[in-house]
């Protein structure tokens, strides 16, 4: 029940190719570089460490269906409700409600020039 991953690190040796070679030296470089292989590590675990267990079903991951997630959209019906409350406690303090605080005039119908 080990797991296993690749490893990269900056102290491994790295194989770097370049497109735009000239001189017939480079052209040796080229070749040589072409034969080395690249490195790979893997590791993997002889044995759990004391005191971590092995879950007994695999975790099932569900891909969220254009960015809704369950715990993204609880997070923001909760700010939302503060937000709305917010408002309410506003306009019960200043005894106007929140349109008439940012400039627009209600109560006379749409001024829509015709």
């Amino acid at each position: 029940m080990a797991a296993s991953s690749a490893l990269s690190s900056s102290f491994l040796p790295t194989l770097h190719h370049h497109t735009k070679l000239t001189s017939p030296s480079n052209q040796i470089v080229k070749s040589s570089l072409n034969k080395k292989k690249l490195l790979s590590f893997r590791i993997q675990a002889a044995k759990l460490p004391a005191g971590v267990e092995v879950p007994k079903v695999q975790p099932q991951f569900k891909a969220p269906f254009l960015g809704f997630t369950r715990t993204a959209e609880i997070w923001n019906s909760r700010a939302c409700m503060i937000g709305l409350i917010g408002t309410f406690i506003v306009e019960l303090i200043i005894n106007k409600g929140i349109l008439e605080v940012i400039g627009v005039e209600i109560g006379k119908g749409l001024d829509i020039p015709l």
